[in-house]
């Protein structure tokens, strides 16, 4: 979801303007951005906290290289979610384990005839070797 489908929705929600709306969306994440910057924290009941962490400097390998590189240390912006938002989120998981298994349970269970099973012999790509289009016997 975009800034500018919540927007949307709260708009139609509430009955106010879209502009209007998205100025209020927009000063609200100002304050959490202004909030961070000056107190490195803030903590909105219900949702979850923002916090702002040093990331401490480590030595690094660059993966497409392998060389080892220095990373310095910078201020990084973690989140940890509040307890009603995790106890939604773990609804969700608890409600698709429960589609899945009765997804499961509603599957008819047909006996199919037993069909010998195909043995496919595996196959193996060998590297193409480039030969000349030409071969030149006579000798100089």
């Amino acid at each position: 979801m975009t800034k500018k489908e919540i927007v949307k929705a709260i708009s139609e929600e509430i009955g106010m303007t879209q502009l209007k709306t998205k100025e209020i969306v927009q000063k609200t994440f100002d304050a959490i951005v202004a909030t961070l910057i000056e107190e490195k924290r803030i903590e909105l009941r219900n949702f979850g906290v923002f916090e702002v962490k040093k990331r401490a400097a480590r030595k690094a390998r660059n993966p497409r290289t392998g060389d080892k590189v220095f990373v310095p240390e910078k201020y990084v912006v973690t989140f940890k979610p509040g307890k009603e938002m995790e106890e939604k989120v773990r609804q969700l998981e608890e409600a698709a384990a429960k589609a899945a298994l009765g997804a499961e349970a509603t599957v008819e269970t047909e006996v199919e005839p037993e069909v010998e099973p195909k043995i496919e012999t595996p196959t193996r790509k060998l590297p193409s070797t480039k030969l000349p289009t030409t071969v030149d016997f006579t000798t100089t």
